[in-house]
């Protein structure tokens, strides 16, 4: 059982580079019991890519997860502002 929710939204953009980015991780069990971590990523109004990280211990994908959100934030990912689109 997974102690707290752990989900992220994320964008990164640059209208002088055309850059419109987008980063989403969420810590979720899967059918097995086991602690799954996901993300997807892409172009803003795009399908994106994902990927699935598969953990015996929830410490494990938080950890995996806090690693990924300091790789974003250095990289620029924000969290959106409300009312833009």
């Amino acid at each position: 059982m997974i102690a707290q929710p752990y989900q992220l939204y994320v964008e990164r953009t640059d209208a002088s580079k055309n850059m419109a980015r987008y980063y989403v991780m969420a810590i979720e069990p899967n059918l097995f019991g086991d602690v799954c971590l996901s993300r997807k990523w892409g172009r803003i109004g795009a399908r994106g890519q994902t990927k699935v990280h598969n953990f015996g211990r929830e410490e494990e994908a938080v950890q995996l997860f806090l690693e990924l959100l300091r790789q974003k934030r250095k990289r620029g990912y924000r969290p959106r502002i409300s009312g833009q689109s």
